[in-house]
C-alpha cells in the first residue's frame, strides 16, 4: 500500500461546466430514479434519508469534487442538504464509505446517476494512474489516453491523471490542453510519426525543424522508430540537435522487430519496444557521449509491461502509456440506509460511519 496524500482542497464547483439545467431537469438520470422521484412528490412525501456511497475495490478515489458539484449545482436545494466527503486522491479501502448525502430525497434523488458515473470514472482513471507510477518505480508518466476515447472524457480524466501525480509525487505529463485545464497546465507532446512523415521521413530534418520553432523551455523529444532502425536515427537525431535534444523516444510496432536486433535474434522476444533494444539504444548515446539524453518508451506499456522493466533494470528514463490506463471498472453504489432516522437499508446493507469524512462547506 502506498504512503501518499491527497490534495486536501476541492476544485470550484463553476470549473467543471456542468449542463446544470439538464441534470436538474433529470435529462442524463435512470428513468427508476426521475420516476421515484415523481412518486414521492406527487405523494407529498419527502422522505429525510442518508445516502451511502462506497465502492467494492482498494482504490485511490477520485471525481469527489466533481460529485459535490453536481450536488451543489443541480440539486432542488444544497442548503438543504448535509454532505460529507473524503478528497480526491485519497486512498480508499473496499466497502468504504467515500460520501454521505443527508437531507430530503426528492431534492437530490435526480442526480445518482451523474455523480456515481463521474465517480466510477475518475476512480478508474487515478487508481490506474498511481498503480502505473507504484509500478514504473515513480518515474514520470506520459498519459496517452486522449486518442483511445471520446474527447468529451479529456477533461476529466486528465485531471484524475494529475492527481494521481500529486498523491505520489511523481511528474505526469498530459498531451492536449483539454485534459490540463481544470488545474491550468498544458498538453506536452513529442516529435510525432506524422511530423517525420511530412519531411518525407526525414527524421533529423523534422526534429531539427521542430526543436527552430518550438519554445524554450520544450523538452524536445523525438520519436526514433521511423525507418525502424532506433540505435542508428537516435544517434543521427542526438548528434543534430546536440543540447537541445531532451530526449529520444522508442515506440517499435509489437509487430515488428527493429533492424538493430537482427543479428542477435534467437534467445528473446525481438518485436517492439523490449529490454534489448532499450540497452542497445542506451549503450549507443552513452558511447557517442550523449549520457544525458533520456530514453522515453511507449506502445502496448502495461503495469505489468512497465513492472518487469523496472525488476530487470532496464534504463527507461519516462514511460508513455496510453489505452491501459483507461480500461477496467471501478463501479459505485449509493444506498439509502436511513429514512427518518430509521435503518432503512436493502438486506446485507447498513450504515458505514466513516470518521474520515469531512462537512462540505
Amino acid at each position: 500500500m502506498a504512503t501518499t496524500q491527497s490534495p486536501r482542497s476541492r476544485l470550484d464547483p463553476e470549473i467543471f461546466d456542468l449542463p446544470v439545467e439538464k441534470m436538474r431537469a433529470g435529462y442524463y438520470t435512470d428513468a427508476y430514479f426521475n420516476h421515484s422521484r415523481e412518486t414521492l412528490l406527487a405523494d407529498g412525501r419527502r422522505p429525510r434519508v442518508v445516502m451511502q456511497v462506497f465502492q467494492k475495490n482498494h482504490a485511490y478515489v477520485g471525481g469527489l469534487d466533481e460529485a459535490i458539484a453536481i450536488l451543489k449545482l443541480c440539486s432542488e436545494d444544497w442548503e438543504g442538504l448535509t454532505v460529507h466527503a473524503l478528497y480526491d486522491g485519497d486512498e480508499v479501502e473496499p466497502y468504504e464509505t467515500v460520501m454521505t448525502i443527508e437531507g430530503d430525497y426528492t431534492l437530490f434523488a435526480h442526480l445518482e446517476t451523474v455523480y456515481l458515473g463521474v465517480l466510477a470514472r475518475r476512480t478508474l482513471i487515478t487508481s490506474n494512474v498511481v498503480r502505473v507510477i507504484e509500478a514504473a518505480n515513480r518515474k514520470p508518466i506520459i498519459f496517452m489516453a486522449a486518442r483511445h476515447d471520446h474527447h468529451r472524457v479529456q477533461t476529466g480524466d486528465g485531471y484524475a491523471a494529475h492527481v494521481a501525480g500529486l498523491i505520489t509525487g511523481a511528474e505526469i505529463g498530459v498531451t492536449t490542453d483539454e485534459q490540463a485545464s481544470w488545474w491550468g497546465g498544458r498538453g506536452i507532446g513529442t516529435v510525432p510519426h506524422a511530423l517525420i512523415a511530412s519531411y518525407g521521413g526525414n527524421t533529423v530534418l523534422a526534429a531539427s525543424k521542430f526543436a527552430e520553432w518550438a519554445p524554450s523551455d520544450t523538452r524536445v523529444t523525438v520519436l526514433v522508430d521511423f525507418e525502424n532502425n532506433s540505435v542508428e536515427t537516435a544517434l543521427e537525431v542526438a548528434r543534430a540537435l546536440g543540447g537541445r535534444l531532451w530526449g529520444v523516444r522508442l515506440d517499435t510496432s509489437e509487430t515488428l522487430v527493429d533492424f538493430s536486433l537482427v543479428d542477435g535474434m534467437g534467445d528473446f522476444k525481438p518485436t517492439g519496444v523490449n529490454e534489448r533494444l532499450v540497452r542497445k539504444v542506451r549503450d549507443a548515446l552513452d558511447r557517442d557521449g550523449f549520457e544525458r539524453v533520456k530514453i522515453v518508451v511507449s506502445g502496448g506499456f502495461t503495469i505489468e509491461k512497465i513492472r518487469a522493466f523496472e525488476e530487470r533494470g532496464v534504463p527507461v528514463d519516462a514511460y508513455g502509456v496510453g489505452s491501459s490506463l483507461i480500461r477496467g471498472a471501478n463501479d459505485f453504489t449509493a444506498d439509502v440506509v436511513l429514512t427518518d432516522g430509521r435503518p432503512s437499508g436493502k438486506f446485507g446493507r447498513r450504515f458505514r460511519p466513516n470518521e474520515r469524512l469531512e462537512l462540505v462547506r
